[in-house]
């Protein structure tokens, strides 16, 4: 493998640099099923010591679990390996959904709360998790700017924001890099965005760049998703929707066999091969599949090859919203 050499991918204008591929943390909070930490520490050293940089986390990621275990695998000096990337603005609204919150007192309690719970001294890159249509956007990123002022956070982000949005925050402070769901399975959105993050010199980072494992084969049916797993309240794996969503991944499979390599790394060589500026960022609890994205990075896609998945999974033709009803009013604003 090539990882070891593969060029890091810099962060907007900001002084961060990072491995191509990333680690998302959010499984390791029992989004999807139970996690064990003792195991999630020994992942996340793992993709450490294969070279990946920057690691996801967010507060409301087992609401404040996943930042505290995230401080215990960089305790004892692997601080200096990582580029820590966390979230705040998701609020925990009990048998609801997420509240939001992006008042600037907010913001700057969130950050506090966070660095303790890191056991960090600064925050590589601040996103807002969610924009909050109650606040003005530069009143909220007004306050994040403060914290870089305050040497709290080096740089900022935002996640799920639309490209006016975008605009208006980049207007007051560099926006590094702006997050959104992106993979072949999700386009419509994320390529709208992409043209103003590239306008802007921003990078973009790609959540569940996988489709939640549906680009892996992983999942062939409903009762392949286990119990207490969050997979099973999405739309896209829902009976209908995943068979017509899995007929669709079948030209992934058939460039994978044709290429001798697994089916998600097609997926995420695709996305790598869309431009420097993006970022994927699979999560897992497994170190095998930590080996296994990153030997995407040993996948190179023919112009032949992209076009004929281009148009197997054109933009706009998963079956099925990305996220439950109510969930889908929070993102994209």
């Amino acid at each position: 493998m090539t990882t070891g050499t593969a060029r890091s991918r810099r962060l907007g204008s900001s002084d961060l640099s990072v491995f191509p591929i990333g680690l998302g943390l959010m499984s390791l909070s029992g989004a999807y099923g139970k996690s064990d930490d003792a195991e999630a520490i020994r992942v996340i050293h793992h993709a450490l010591d294969r070279g990946v940089t920057l690691l996801d986390s967010s507060d409301m990621y087992g609401w404040g679990h996943n930042e505290t275990l995230l401080g215990k695998a960089l305790a004892g000096g692997r601080r200096g390996q990582a580029i820590v990337a966390t979230k705040f603005g998701q609020t925990q609204q009990p048998g609801g959904a997420n509240g939001v919150d992006g008042r600037p007192a907010y913001v700057k309690a969130a950050c506090e709360a966070s660095l303790k719970r890191l056991g960090v001294e600064v925050i590589d890159l601040y996103y807002q998790h969610r924009v909050d249509p109650s606040v003005a956007i530069e009143e909220t990123v007004g306050a994040m700017a403060d914290l870089v002022k305050a040497g709290k956070v080096r740089a900022l982000g935002l996640s799920e924001a639309r490209p006016e949005t975008i605009r208006r925050a980049h207007a007051v402070h560099p926006i590094a890099a702006v997050q959104s769901e992106y993979s072949l399975l999700f386009r419509v959105d994320a390529e709208k965005t992409l043209e103003t993050t590239r306008a802007l010199g921003i990078s973009f980072v790609a959540y569940s760049p996988l489709g939640r494992s549906l680009l892996t084969g992983a999942v062939r049916q409903a009762a392949d998703i286990p119990e207490g797993d969050g997979r099973g309240r999405h739309p896209r794996f829902a009976a209908d929707n995943l068979a017509r969503n899995l007929a669709k991944v079948a030209a992934i499979e058939a460039v994978a066999q044709a290429k001798g390599c697994k089916p998600g790394q097609v997926a995420l060589a695709w996305l790598l091969a869309r431009g420097g500026d993006i970022v994927p960022i699979p999560g897992t609890k497994r170190s095998e599949r930590v080996d296994e994205n990153l030997a995407a990075l040993d996948v190179a896609l023919s112009a032949d090859e992209v076009a004929r998945l281009d148009a197997a999974l054109p933009p706009g033709s998963a079956a099925g919203t990305r996220y439950p009803e109510a969930a889908m009013k929070a993102v994209y604003l």
